[in-house]
């Protein structure tokens, strides 16, 4: 009987050890600037497109090392998802990241629709994310994706954390 369960375990030791060995190879990678002092609040990204079964199949750009970003347009006959990732960075200290997003190149974007944020990365933590998938525009052309955030870190000093990384939907 010992022999049985033994069996079991090894099995399905295995089983993980394939399925995690799998799913790291997979696994996305945080972007990190190298010239970021230490106590400095900041926000990286990554932008990803696919279809509506896996907006994560092709990788178009991120914050660091930085590219160009291009997304295909959608069509008639094939919509083209895309999935964002906001990485907020502690500061060492509580940080609090309030603002806004701006996606312009998802279908239906207008100026006005920006989604408003408010998340805090503990003291104990070192990073929180966000994403969002939508539907990528059947226009072609050069959109923006804005980030305007405020961060104040230990409920002191606040500083802008602002980026506009321009998309070209083709």
């Amino acid at each position: 009987m010992r022999l049985r369960y033994c069996e079991g375990v090894q099995k399905r030791s295995l089983m993980l050890a394939v399925f995690l060995l799998a799913t790291s190879a997979c696994a996305k990678t945080v972007p990190r600037p190298a010239d970021v002092a230490p106590g400095t609040p900041y926000i990286t990204w990554i932008i990803m497109h696919g279809d509506s079964d896996n907006p994560d199949r092709e990788f178009a750009c991120q914050s660091t090392p930085r590219n160009d970003c291009v997304l295909p347009a959608s069509t008639q006959d094939e919509q083209v998802f895309s999935h964002v990732y906001l990485y907020y960075h502690g500061a060492g200290a509580e940080t609090a990241y309030t603002g806004t997003v701006q996606i312009g190149f998802f279908r239906g974007a207008t100026p006005a629709s920006g989604s408003k944020t408010n998340i805090t990365v503990k003291k104990n933590e070192s990073i929180t994310n966000q994403s969002t998938t939508g539907i990528v525009t059947n226009t072609p052309g050069t959109y923006a994706l804005t980030i305007a955030f405020d961060a104040t870190v230990d409920k002191g000093s606040t500083r802008p954390v602002r980026e506009d990384v321009k998309v070209s939907v083709k």
